[in-house]
């Protein structure tokens, strides 16, 4: 998969997710955003790491791709304050209506300028490279934040079962001990009954 289309395919996913976003209610608005969150970390990340510092160099692509470095302090710094909130309010839903335009703004910028003087400067070849580095570093992170979420759940799931078990040992103890009391009475009772006879 060339760059192109798969910095493309991420901008469809994100837009699709805003859609989500802005007909979902609730708890499940603050998911919607989570994977938009997840979505658009990852998206700056690959573009940061391999694409733009591709695309500084050549003259026709240099002052686009650093007001794209700065567009993308504007999301991170957006996402940062909305992902401390608990719900979502309607300073929240502000600032996520102003999060979506940013994100239309950079997209529009980069499909419709970058990209097209980002062909004209690389070669196919480098093209398909950046891609291929981008593809294979969106797997690898992803893959890692899986295996932590999972290992999350894990750690969750024992800390649970040991409070569990921590709760249940006490009623055990304690119907032992009242076991054992009510036996106990039972045979003085016998033993009563022997000693009058």
């Amino acid at each position: 998969m060339d760059a192109f289309n798969l910095l493309k395919a991420d901008h469809r996913k994100v837009e699709d997710l805003f859609s989500q976003l802005e007909s979902a209610s609730g708890q499940a608005k603050m998911r919607v955003f989570e994977q938009i969150k997840m979505e658009l970390e990852l998206h700056t990340h690959i573009e940061e790491k391999f694409f733009y510092p591709a695309l500084k160099k050549p003259k026709q692509t240099h002052d686009l791709t650093l007001e794209a470095y700065e567009e993308h302090d504007v999301v991170k710094k957006l996402l940062q304050q909305m992902s401390r909130a608990k719900s979502a309010t309607e300073e929240w839903e502000a600032q996520a209506k102003v999060l979506q335009e940013n994100v239309e703004h950079h997209v529009e910028e980069e499909e419709n300028e970058l990209f097209p003087d980002a062909a004209a400067a690389l070669s196919e070849e480098d093209i398909e490279t950046l891609g291929e580095q981008m593809e294979a570093e969106k797997e690898r992170k992803q893959h890692t934040a899986s295996s932590k979420s999972s290992s999350k759940k894990k750690s969750a799931n024992k800390s649970a079962s040991k409070t569990k078990s921590a709760s249940t040992a006490p009623k055990r103890a304690r119907a032992g001990k009242s076991g054992s009391k009510s036996s106990g009475s039972k045979r003085t009772k016998k033993s009563t009954k022997k000693s009058r006879r």
